[in-house]
């Protein structure tokens, strides 16, 4: 498999307080792994630096094989997608969302064909063409989270960054966005950081587990092992938080915990 993401030594610092400390880890094309942490753990802090939203104080971000620790520009966003929390925030509420989703493509590839490709988006992630016409306002929030993964993939990306990217739906809805995003990393080999504190959600998703606690990485593993086998007190902590329904169906696979 080729490697997409691959994250080194990363540390940062707000003030003199470490935030994240000696982060290491990467993810191969078609491959999904969930971070899961607490609040305030570094979890979205780590992904703004993956995004280049904010600098790292020491490590490197390597994206398909370039280094883009210090990247100056937005070439690199052709290859790097996010998705966020709350989706209507992040939808100009004064256009329309076709005009939206098609925005990267013009960026990014200038094709002719729009109109016909921003359809043929909306139809991949389960919308009507007729949602091309609305303004995020006018529908839900589980349907705006759908443009947005539009949106994401409209310009081909090699790598997919979902913050908390279902915290704000419902559980009926995140179950079919997680649904929704596994089949489009797999058809179209992307590979997948999906954040989040819900670690019931992984099992879903996540070929592999990364578990962060106050800046660092304590495990990291399948879903399957993390969950019957966590070796990590945080761990186990996150799990008792969350009430998993069954954890029967999930297979079995190796561990590595990181002491």
């Amino acid at each position: 498999m080729t490697e997409v993401l691959r994250v080194e030594h990363v540390k940062k610092f707000f003030g003199d307080k470490l935030v994240l400390n000696d982060i290491n880890f990467s993810i191969e094309a078609g491959e999904c792994v969930g971070l899961v942490g607490r609040s305030g753990c570094g979890k979205s802090t780590l992904a703004k630096i993956i995004a280049r939203l904010i600098p790292c104080d020491d490590g490197k971000i390597f994206l398909c094989g370039d280094d883009i620790t210090n990247a100056i520009g937005n070439d690199f966003y052709r290859n790097m997608q996010m998705i966020f929390q709350t989706p209507e925030n992040s939808f100009d509420p004064r256009i329309k969302l076709g005009y939206s989703i098609a925005e990267p493509i013009i960026n990014f590839i200038c094709e002719d064909d729009i109109d016909e490709r921003v359809n043929s988006l909306l139809e991949e992630v389960g919308l009507p063409v007729e949602y091309a016409e609305r303004y995020p306002r006018e529908i839900s929030g589980g349907e705006c989270q759908r443009a947005a993964i539009a949106r994401a993939i409209s310009v081909a990306p090699k790598l997919l960054i979902c913050d908390e990217a279902t915290g704000a739906l419902d559980v009926t809805v995140q179950a079919q966005i997680i649904s929704l995003i596994k089949k489009l990393c797999a058809e179209r080999n992307i590979a997948c950081l999906f954040i989040t504190h819900d670690l019931a959600l992984l099992p879903r998703l996540a070929d592999k587990v990364i578990v962060m606690h106050e800046g660092q990485t304590v495990e990291t593993g399948t879903p399957n092992k993390i969950i019957k086998a966590a070796q990590s007190p945080f761990t186990r902590q996150l799990i008792a938080a969350n009430f998993l329904e069954s954890t029967d169906e999930i297979q079995t696979d190796e561990i590595d915990c990181v002491k």
